[in-house]
């Protein structure tokens, strides 16, 4: 798979011209099961620093804690911070004022996390928000997905093939409750990677590192 890739990569995705003026964000739509978690994890480890998971529970966290806030605040350029509202306004304009109070909050921080740069934002409907940044979807096949879950989780089959339809159903219902997007849709993305045992997590680490290298000139 890599091998192939290689070959036609300089054809499908060739070098920018110039560095890329929209802010170092990969986000990773996945399947529970499809090895999104682990590869986002590992894009993380080849990129370095600065470079930082941001899952939902580290957002939920930061949401629901002022001086995480602030800390994040403090980590991002001043010259971006107006860009926040702008952010917010060109994704959903009149809607905005019409969501919860948290759904409006949980929305400020995935913008201050995207706004801080080289940042990995797992799930969360962040490529609504920050459609020029680079948008992955992983998934995977059924039996293998339930495969992994049993495997690593220690859980019987019917648990996993439970916790499988209660997590797509969830996040399906997330994102298009915020978004009003159906995240499965492949033009939302720029890749979507099909993991399993010719495309191993390993395999989608190396190709969006890449991709990640040559689009955000690392």
């Amino acid at each position: 798979m890599e091998k192939i890739y290689k070959i036609f990569k300089n054809k499908f995705f060739p070098p920018p011209k110039k560095k890329d003026e929209s802010y170092p964000i990969i986000t990773i739509s996945r399947e529970m099961g499809s090895g999104g978690k682990s590869t986002a994890n590992l894009i993380a480890s080849q990129l370095g620093e600065p470079w930082k998971v941001y899952d939902h529970k580290l957002i939920d966290k930061i949401a629901k804690n002022k001086g995480l806030e602030e800390e994040l605040i403090g980590l991002i350029n001043p010259k971006r911070l107006p860009l926040l509202d702008i952010t917010i306004a060109k994704t959903f304009g009149k809607r905005f004022p019409h969501l919860s109070g948290y759904q409006r909050h949980l929305i400020k921080v995935m913008t201050l996390v995207g706004l801080k740069g080289h940042t990995i934002i797992l799930g969360r409907g962040g490529n609504f928000l920050f459609p020029n940044s680079l948008n992955i979807r992983m998934i995977c096949q059924l039996d293998q997905r339930i495969t992994w879950q049993m495997t690593y989780e220690n859980i019987p089959r019917s648990e996993a093939m439970k916790r499988i339809e209660e997590s797509d159903k969830e996040r399906k219902e997330f994102v298009h409750s915020l978004f009003n997007h159906n995240h499965c849709q492949a033009y939302h993305y720029d890749l979507i990677i099909k993991t399993g045992p010719n495309v191993t997590v390993e395999n989608a680490t190396n190709i969006i590192v890449d991709l990640a290298k040559r689009k955000f000139i690392i």
